[in-house]
C-alpha cells in the first residue's frame, strides 16, 4: 500500500500513468510481471522480498526493461534493476530502547509474519535496543519472541490473519509483555485490538506511522518504526 501510494503521488505530481496488480499467490508473480511488460510499462516496481526470484528472472530475460524491487538487492546486481533496502534496524533499535525504558513489567515482545530478512531486521534492532538499554541502565528487561543471536523466535507464517495477530499478542501478554512490536503487516492490527481490550499494553507500529494509519488504536501506539519507502 505504501509503495502504491508513491506511484499515486507520481501520477498526481509528475503526470505518469500508473497501474497496480496484487498477487494472491506465488504463481501470480511471474504472470503479473509479464502483464506489465506486455502493457509496455517503462518501469515495473515489485514489492517484497518474496518476489526476488521472479523479478531477477524477468530482469535477466528482459535486459531492456527497467525494474525496481522493494526489500531486495541482488549480488551481483543487475544493470536494469534498482534494489531498495532499508536500514530499519536503526529505527527499531531506538524503539527497543524506548520500550525497555517505559515497560512496567520488565518484559517486551515482538513477533514476525514470515522469517525473512525484511522482517527480522526490525526484530534484530528492537532486541538490540533493549539490550543496550539494559547495559546502560543496569536493567534486566526481557525480550519475548525473538533471539537475535540464535535468529529464532515467533512467527505467524503469514501477513494477513488478524486472528493470528490477536492470538500471538494474547500469548505474549499472558507471558507478561506490556509493549509489543508486531512485524507482520495487517496481522499486527489483531495484536493492537487485543492490547486495547486488555489495557495497560502498548504497541510499536512498523513501516508507517500507526498513529495515523491505524488511528483506531492511536491511544495505545507507543511509537512507530518508519521505513520511509
Amino acid at each position: 500500500a505504501t509503495a502504491w501510494k508513491g506511484v499515486q503521488d507520481a501520477m498526481d505530481e509528475l503526470g505518469v500513468e500508473g497501474k497496480y496488480l496484487e498477487s494472491q499467490q506465488q504463481t501470480d508473480y511471474e504472470k503479473n510481471i509479464n502483464a506489465f511488460i506486455e502493457d509496455g510499462c517503462d518501469l515495473i516496481v515489485t514489492v517484497g522480498f518474496l518476489l526476488g526470484d521472479a523479478t531477477g528472472a524477468s530482469a535477466e530475460a528482459n535486459p531492456e526493461q527497467k525494474f525496481s524491487i522493494v526489500d531486495f538487492a541482488y549480488d551481483p546486481a543487475f544493470d536494469n534493476v534498482l534494489g531498495q533496502v532499508f536500514n530499519t534496524q536503526e529505527a527499531a533499535f531506538l524503539a527497543g530502547y524506548a520500550a525497555a525504558a517505559l515497560s512496567e513489567t520488565g518484559k517486551v515482545g515482538t513477533f514476525g509474519g514470515i522469517q525473512i530478512p525484511p522482517v527480522t531486521v526490525f526484530m534484530d534492532g528492537f532486541a538490540l535496543g533493549v539490550a543496550h538499554y539494559n547495559e546502560k541502565m543496569g536493567a534486566d528487561v526481557e525480550v519475548l519472541g525473538w533471539d537475535p543471536v540464535a535468529q529464532a523466535g515467533l512467527f505467524t507464517g503469514n501477513f494477513e490473519s488478524t486472528d493470528d495477530g490477536r492470538t500471538m499478542g494474547l500469548s505474549l501478554m499472558d507471558e507478561g509483555a506490556d509493549i509489543i512490536m508486531p512485524v507482520a503487516g495487517p496481522v499486527g492490527l489483531g495484536t493492537a485490538a487485543a492490547a486495547q481490550e486488555r489495557g495497560n499494553v502498548y504497541i510499536v507500529g512498523v513501516d508507517n506511522d500507526w498513529f495515523f494509519s491505524a488511528s483506531d488504536y492511536a491511544d495505545i501506539i507507543l511509537t512507530s518504526v518508519l521505513k520511509n519507502m
